[in-house]
């Protein structure tokens, strides 16, 4: 149990960590990775190389360091990683391996200011959160275990069906390998997919919402093609969409994820950039399939109509439902793009009315697009606590 006095060296770590604390996780990520090169295979290398991952494990470390009177604060923050985690298979002996690495760079980074006092008090504080964090992920396991068709850790699925939705995207249809059956899943959660990348000779695994409401036949998946300029971000995307063909066997994890839909009586405010609209296109599907009269607004932003995803998906389900109104934002219009606007999305180019005060307001895309409808919505007086995003990624926006 942490004491009293190790709390007060923890805390007086926090101008440090706010200073150094990149720095620090830069260390400690390239100490383990020399030590332990396996661990290769479950990280996301190509978050390494963009610096997310260093970043977002030293705002987390940051956070702790700031709330170590009151862990409980955290919690929200604790299942969000814990979904991660759970998705990418992280077990408990792996906290051990991290913690070594944590515990020894924290050491060579702060050098004699790094007493015996420190170090031990960050050692009580790391293995209470993992005993934490470990206790929420069993939970997470055994849920996933629970569920009829249920499972945890790599399972084989078959690629049956590729649709190209435009140039640049394609969904895949993945159906279980042992015929087994499907776990119902919530629109909105993602999947882990863990391909062999022959360029780098690593294993490497990367999260993708699941585009479709639960139909207990088939996931799927819908996969932007990235420009990687020879760097690990986007080969994972890249090489499905390079390799990937009916009857290809992978390995996925099963759907986990928070980012779901709210269950009451407002409206639903859909808000999405790119290929944000993935985990929205499933709750809009979810929705259209409970049959319920609840108002919704569609709003997507994309470069222009041929890139546009899904788009006539979305006007045969506003179509069929006068509850739905959908908006489309292009950032290079054509002139033939008449029912668009032009522009990046600007909800100040909509009326209000489809903007209630009282609704659920989902946003996914890129963290600046996320931080912009965010901040505006909250400027026309919406509650935080009806707006819901999603961030691909290691998380690094802290807006609630």
């Amino acid at each position: 149990m942490i004491t009293e006095s190790q709390k007060d060296l923890i805390k007086g770590t926090i101008p440090v960590l706010k200073e150094h604390g990149v720095a620090l996780t830069s260390h400690f990520y390239n100490r383990m990775f020399t030590h332990n090169p396996e661990l290769k295979h479950i990280f996301n290398m190509g978050n390494q190389q963009n610096a997310r991952q260093q970043t977002a494990l030293a705002t987390a470390v940051l956070a702790y360091a700031e709330h170590i009177d009151n862990p409980a604060a955290l919690l929200s923050a604790v299942k969000h990683i814990g979904q991660k985690h759970s998705s990418l298979n992280i077990r408990p002996e792996h906290y051990q391996i991290v913690g070594k690495h944590l515990l020894a760079s924290i050491q060579e980074v702060l050098g004699n200011a790094a007493t015996p006092e420190l170090i031990e008090a960050w050692k009580v504080a790391y293995f209470q959160l993992a005993d934490l964090m470990i206790g929420v992920e069993k939970e997470m396991y055994d849920q996933m275990i629970q569920q009829a068709g249920g499972w945890t850790g790599w399972k084989p699925f078959t690629v049956t069906k590729i649709v190209a939705e435009t140039a640049e995207i394609q969904s895949i249809y993945l159906k279980p390998t042992d015929g087994g059956k499907l776990p119902k899943h919530h629109a909105g959660q993602y999947v882990s997919v863990r391909v062999f990348l022959p360029e780098l000779h690593l294993y490497q695994p990367r999260q993708y919402s699941l585009s479709d409401a639960s139909n207990g036949e088939y996931l799927r998946i819908s996969v932007k093609k990235e420009v990687t300029d020879g760097k690990p971000d986007g080969m994972v995307s890249n090489y499905i969409h390079q390799y990937f063909e009916i009857g290809k066997q992978i390995e996925i994890t099963a759907p986990t994820g928070s980012f779901n839909l709210i269950e009451n009586e407002k409206p639903h405010v859909f808000i999405s950039g790119g290929v944000g609209q993935t985990p929205l296109i499933a709750m809009l599907e979810d929705l259209v399939g409970k049959d319920q009269n609840k108002a919704i607004t569609w709003i997507h932003g994309c470069r222009n109509s041929e890139l546009h995803a899904f788009k006539e998906r979305v006007e045969v389900l506003e179509n069929q439902n006068q509850n739905i109104t959908s908006f489309s934002f292009y950032d290079e219009p054509q002139p033939s793009h008449s029912d668009a606007i032009a522009g990046w999305v600007d909800l100040a180019k909509i009326d209000t009315s489809y903007l209630p005060q009282e609704a659920n307001y989902y946003l996914c895309g890129p963290a600046g697009f996320i931080k912009k409808h965010f901040q505006y919505l909250t400027a026309q007086g919406i509650e935080t606590t009806n707006i819901h995003f999603e961030e691909f990624g290691p998380a690094s926006l802290q807006l609630n």
